[in-house]
């Protein structure tokens, strides 16, 4: 019974450890990161609109102050609607620097129009010193309140726009980590996707600029350059899985190859330099937003897995992709056509390798022969994290997107609490090490 009880716990550490370290990694960076917060943005402004609307009688008058940026607009648009409602007088606004928000103040002081409240967000509070002694900057204002949010801490890990960030800088690493666990599964590796990134990239860059108009590209010649660029990694792809098939080659060696030869062409295309060629409509394409708030990038992302995972649970390809990495000589017997599936799962990985290059070429709105260095590590990282086996025939899409998710977590952690570089890289190879670890002690149970 104790050794049923141990193999079944044993089964679950390595079945869902990876969900378990994200959510114990996503706990501790969130505690780490506790701090105090200076609210801004609409939610400050909203919150700080209802409390003076309903401290101050209608017709009082007041100024509203806020730092500048997107935040301290917001905050203003928020309070002011609040206030407006409940017939506040808005005398001024201000979301420039201290020194115009005190001359904005000094002008009103002047008026002896008299002034019943200084309507503040956090960063104005704490940032504009003279706020906190008006009888000595400004006398004329030395009754008049200064209303601010309340203070509060907060883990900077949950904060909106920092989840948001940390999800689309999964979506670098895991639409490539499809294709990639498609490989693993069937016992390949594919060394050469940080090279087809670099490809992608630059050939999109160079079609754009060549043959789709540059600056004057419509929307069609931009699509069909995307296109063209993303076939042409999947073509590397389609030619690295003949060689591994037709020769019997070693997917690390064939692939070892790719990535050298790839990124030479890569730089021979953009002659050792940058191509500069989008127009500012094709950024929106990474950069842009069709559900208000989240990026296009995190929306293919999720499209991409939902895909993936339907085709390997559900379809015959799926079917036929584990019985190739299980055991090659018995699905071959059985009648899996064994070299088209590889075949397949090559051209697929080299296509969303293609698709990051297109992606980064349109957030940078150029590309060069940098792009991709050392992608495949975090690939074939967040692959092996989320429990595909190194062996072959095991593996799910699901535990790919963790895994992708689990680093993104670390790296982002490890930034927040101010982490060097290079002491993120010893936890990405203990990372890597730890799974392989766990991969092992998987095949024994």
């Amino acid at each position: 019974m104790n050794e049923g009880l141990k193999n079944r716990a044993g089964r679950l550490a390595t079945e869902h450890g990876t969900l378990l370290a994200l959510i114990l990694l996503c706990v501790a960076f969130s505690i780490m990161t506790i701090n105090f917060q200076k609210p801004a943005g609409k939610g400050a402004g909203s919150a700080i609109g209802e409390t003076v609307a309903a401290e101050f009688e209608p017709g009082s008058r007041v100024v509203l102050i806020a730092a500048p940026g997107t935040e301290g607009a917001d905050f203003i648009a928020a309070a002011e609607s609040l206030l407006v409602d409940a017939e506040i007088v808005v005398v001024a606004k201000s979301t420039k620097s201290p020194v115009a928000a005190r001359e904005t103040l000094e002008e009103i002081a002047a008026s002896n129009e008299g002034l019943d409240a200084i309507i503040c967000d956090g960063p104005a509070g704490t940032d504009y010193t003279f706020l906190g002694d008006l009888s000595k900057k400004i006398p004329a204002l030395a009754n008049t309140p200064v209303v601010e949010p309340e203070v509060s801490y907060y883990p900077n890990f949950l904060k909106v726009g920092n989840l948001v960030n940390l999800l689309n800088r999964t979506t670098i690493y895991a639409i490539i980590a499809i294709g990639m666990t498609l490989v693993i599964i069937t016992g390949g590796i594919d060394l050469s996707v940080g090279s087809l990134v670099a490809l992608g990239g630059v050939t999109c860059a160079a079609l754009i600029r060549d043959l789709g108009g540059a600056g004057d590209a419509t929307f069609l010649s931009l699509t069909l350059c995307s296109i063209g660029a993303v076939l042409v990694c999947g073509l590397a792809g389609l030619f690295t899985g003949s060689m591994i098939t037709i020769f019997n080659l070693p997917p690390f060696i064939i692939t070892l190859g790719m990535m050298q030869a790839m990124k030479g062409l890569a730089f021979k295309l953009a002659n050792g330099s940058t191509i500069s060629a989008p127009p500012e409509s094709f950024t929106q394409f990474a950069s842009g937003k069709l559900i208000p708030g989240i990026p296009n990038t995190i929306i293919l992302t999720a499209v991409l897995f939902m895909g993936a995972h339907i085709v390997m649970t559900r379809t015959v390809l799926g079917r036929y992709i584990y019985a190739a990495g299980g055991n090659p000589e018995a699905a071959r017997l059985s009648g899996v056509p064994v070299k088209r599936v590889l075949l397949v799962v090559y051209s697929v990985c080299g296509l969303l390798a293609g698709l990051i290059g297109v992606i980064h070429c349109s957030q940078f709105a150029s590309a060069s022969g940098n792009l991709g260095d050392m992608y495949e590590l975090h690939v074939i990282a967040a692959v092996v994290v989320g429990g595909t086996s190194l062996f072959g025939g095991e593996g799910k899409i699901v535990g790919t997107f963790i895994g992708a998710l689990l680093l993104a977590v670390i790296g982002n952690g490890m930034n927040l609490i101010g982490l060097e570089d290079y002491d993120q890289m010893i936890v990405l190879g203990a990372v890597i090490v730890g799974a392989a670890i766990l991969d092992s002690r998987r095949k024994k149970i």
